[in-house]
């Protein structure tokens, strides 16, 4: 019937009606809600993420490429075999998107085997405050490698990076000091290839220390006091040889028989370790006079030949 008829089409438009209202007011939920998560996420996020170090290097990915395929190419041909492409989809695996003070050593596993290489024996050499002249020399002396002079070490040296748990997933910006978080990815990056590097090393090995600090040559907290040296293995290492070296010019701190060298003989020895320690190793010596041609030391230096 007629009135029948028009009574169902109008609960029909009653129903679309409805229908149309539920479905508006679920998308008006929807976009408030996100909102209100990205507001809330915008306002927490950078207030966890403005640490107190360097944020992540410019082009870093550029920067690890380019370096890696220089190493592998210019410097040490027969590691040819290594992927570079691979070894920094696994550096930048191991911190996008993470929480930068909650990096891991499992995170980094998988870099440490696609770049770790052999070192020859006799040619690891260690250091602590002696950064500048320690590369200075092996620069000028092939016969040594530093960490850095390791692949690793060579990709790592002087750039940084950090993760941030929303998008881009990196923090250029600022990246959370050792003193702010243990766990950061510098920290656990650098103490595992350290370890890796102590491990490796055989024969007889360097360690360059500074003994114009005041505060000790040897220091435990330093990476080479807490991390290599006791992950020498003493059925590798046959000796280790202590050059202390003092700046041209002092102050002159320490000196082979210093308290703190005495320590790190003691730690040494006990590992089973022989020891040789000497005060301005000669060859490092020179390389410093290079710099400060008329000082005294160096004239008394040129005048025992």
């Amino acid at each position: 019937m007629p009135w029948q008829q028009g009574s169902a089409r109008t609960r029909q438009r009653t129903v679309l009606l409805v229908g149309i209202v539920v479905l508006l007011a679920a998308l008006v939920l929807a976009v408030v809600l996100a909102s209100l998560l990205t507001h809330g996420r915008h306002e927490v996020s950078p207030k966890m993420l403005k640490w107190k170090d360097r944020g992540t290097t410019k082009n870093l990915q550029e920067v690890i490429l380019g370096r890696c395929y220089n190493y592998i190419t210019a410097q040490y041909p027969e590691l040819g075999d290594k992927d570079c492409l691979k070894i920094w989809e696994s550096l930048k695996d191991a911190f996008i998107y993470k929480n930068p003070c909650n990096i891991t050593a499992e995170d980094y596993q998988p870099l440490m085997e696609l770049a770790s290489h052999p070192i020859p024996c006799n040619k690891s050499l260690f250091w602590s405050k002696t950064g500048d002249l320690v590369h200075r020399y092996t620069k000028s002396n092939q016969n040594f490698l530093t960490l850095e002079d390791t692949l690793l070490g060579y990709m790592a040296d002087k750039v940084s990076w950090c993760g941030d748990p929303s998008a881009p997933g990196i923090n250029y910006e600022s990246c959370p000091k050792r003193s702010e978080c243990d766990s950061n990815p510098g920290s656990v990056f650098w103490k595992m290839a350290s370890k890796m590097f102590a491990e490796a090393a055989c024969g007889v090995v360097q360690v360059m220390l500074n003994g114009s600090i005041e505060a000790g040559a040897f220091r435990s907290s330093s990476i080479f006091g807490s991390i290599e040296v006791f992950n020498l293995n003493p059925d590798k290492v046959s000796e280790v040889h202590i050059w202390l070296m003092q700046d041209i010019g002092g102050p002159q701190s320490e000196s082979c028989s210093g308290h703190s060298i005495q320590r790190l003989i003691s730690i040494l020895e006990e590992r089973n370790f022989k020891t040789v320690c000497e005060d301005n190793y000669r060859p490092v010596q020179l390389l410093q006079c290079v710099h400060n041609p008329d000082h005294t030391d160096c004239r008394l230096c040129s005048n025992s030949t």
